[in-house]
């Protein structure tokens, strides 16, 4: 029953694709539309919402356990610490989606960054930085190419082939850089993406910029839909949604732009010390890239496609979606945004050794699962993957605070993995699918 829910599902995904038009679900005014969110959560689909749960509560406990988790430089800095586990999230959806996995994607940023040093620094071959980036990228590029072949051509199962590079990347790594060895990030402008922020006024343009691009969004999928003969969700939703990221965005902003540096006072006036404000350069960044992703993921016959082949992959290939093209295109996203991700990181620690990315990896799957994208395929979206992160960074930074050693780090962010897992299979297997697909 539940292979011929996922079949049909796959051939309507994969003819809303052919048609260009984007499905949206329950039409209706805002009262349908709560509803049928209300009729999907008892149903099973609960999506982000455990995460965003799981996020509030957190923030609460820890606020009330340590006096400094609310303040305006620890937002900053939950921020900056976030950004890496936000980015390998994002990374690690697009193969999630397929129902695969890459455990190599910290280590394949981990070679690239090593790639990146050696070229680019003074100590190396002295590349130009920006000549430098653009190779250490199309390392993730080739990666990601390599895997897929192995995956979607010759049908080795991903865990295995990337297993295998975690462990041989490892040995590549200690043959570019050597054995104890360590090279300092010499670039300001890749020091800037993590330690930097915008001015004042550059937050505010973020947000307006996000403002029209949603809304620009909106209203050319309303006329694309009309045009089409498809009905619309009432332009409410829209109104919704702009009125969300204005008020949450304009709070954003507002606090990061509070000065977080050290004042001094003399008599009560001000006699020196140093300005820290505005919104940190890698969130406009990281923003860009989600934005860009989802995009591709919502609006693209290749995203339309991906959901159909993590739906059902034996669907998917009878309705004509060339599966091993996908599959080797997604794996090729994932690694090169993985890289990116290493860029965030070193930009951060502001080196780079030969051990650099082993252990992140784990984090980005379990932003992702904690976040709600489904390890069975097919169920995800990039934010969620990014709300996940976020958990998983409010987790270290907030027992970082309480002076928690990094076993209790552990212990907590297994715990909300094995609970993020269980929430998800018991979701589809009320959602009508199967443990064993």
């Amino acid at each position: 029953m539940s292979e011929t829910k996922n079949a049909d599902t796959a051939v309507d995904t994969t003819a809303l694709a052919a048609s260009g038009m984007i499905g949206s679900g329950q039409e209706g005014g805002v009262l349908d539309q709560a509803r049928a969110y209300i009729q999907r959560v008892r149903g099973g689909d609960m999506g982000v919402l455990p995460a965003v749960a799981g996020f509030v509560v957190l923030c609460i406990l820890f606020a009330v356990l340590s006096p400094y988790f609310m303040t305006d430089r620890n937002f900053a800095n939950l921020l900056t610490q976030a950004a890496s586990y936000v980015m390998l999230a994002m990374a690690l959806v697009f193969v999630i989606l397929l129902g695969e996995i890459d455990l190599s994607a910290g280590v394949t940023a981990g070679v690239a960054m090593s790639i990146f040093v050696v070229l680019s620094n003074p100590g190396g071959i002295a590349m130009n930085w920006i000549l430098a980036l653009i190779l250490s990228l199309l390392t993730g590029v080739a990666i990601g190419a390599f895997i897929g072949f192995f995956v979607a051509r010759v049908g080795i199962p991903s865990f295995v082939v990337t297993l295998g590079l975690f462990l041989g990347f490892q040995g590549l790594q200690l043959l570019i850089i050597g054995t104890g060895g360590l090279y300092r990030i010499q670039q300001p402008e890749i020091l800037a993406i993590q330690n930097n922020n915008l001015p004042v006024w550059g937050g505010w343009l973020m947000l307006a910029v996000m403002l029209l691009i949603s809304g620009g969004t909106a209203v050319l999928d309303r006329r694309r839909r009309v045009r089409a003969g498809v009905p619309n969700r009432t332009v409410v939703l829209v109104w919704i949604k702009l009125g969300v990221i204005l008020v949450i965005g304009g709070l954003f902003v507002a606090l990061l732009n509070q000065n977080r540096g050290q004042v001094n006072y003399l008599a009560g006036k001000v006699v020196g010390g140093n300005v820290i404000e505005g919104v940190p350069i890698v969130v406009p960044i990281t923003l860009a890239i989600l934005w860009a992703g989802t995009f591709m993921l919502d609006r693209t016959r290749f995203g339309r496609y991906l959901y159909a082949i993590g739906g059902n992959p034996e669907a998917a290939r009878r309705a004509g979606i060339k599966v091993v093209g996908i599959k080797w295109a997604a794996f090729g996203i994932c690694s090169t945004l993985a890289v990116v991700s290493g860029f965030f990181t070193a930009s951060q620690i502001g080196s780079v050794d030969a051990s650099f990315g082993r252990d992140i990896v784990l984090f980005g799957v379990a932003a992702a699962v904690v976040g709600g994208v489904s390890l069975f395929g097919g169920r995800g979206r990039l934010i969620h993957g990014a709300v996940g992160a976020l958990v998983i960074a409010v987790i270290t930074n907030g027992l970082g605070l309480l002076n928690l050693g990094g076993g209790v780090n552990y212990l907590v962010t297994g715990g909300v993995l094995i609970l993020a897992a269980t929430v998800d299979a018991v979701s589809r297997v009320r959602g009508g699918g199967s443990l064993t697909r």
